[in-house]
């Protein structure tokens, strides 16, 4: 049964290497979700969308809310 602990000694040892290495490299889904909102600049008036861009904003204005005029920011873009 020697290899029976040898492999449950190596899964340990593999575990808290993967958790330091984590840790060292600061990348959390927290710092993640922060970065993406921090891209996100424009908002949609109507529905509060967020968008990266105004280009991709007027996109979505167009597509989404056709009936409605344009916002003025939008309008030289």
């Amino acid at each position: 049964m020697a290899r029976g602990q040898q492999k449950i000694q190596s899964q340990q040892k593999a575990a808290e290497k993967s958790a330091k290495l984590k840790k060292a490299a600061g990348h959390t889904a927290a710092d993640q979700k922060k970065a993406a909102m921090a891209a996100l600049k424009s908002s949609c008036v109507l529905c509060k969308s967020l968008m990266p861009d105004p280009k991709t904003y007027k996109q979505h204005f167009e597509n989404k809310h056709p009936k409605n005029e344009l916002p003025a920011e939008l309008k030289d873009i």
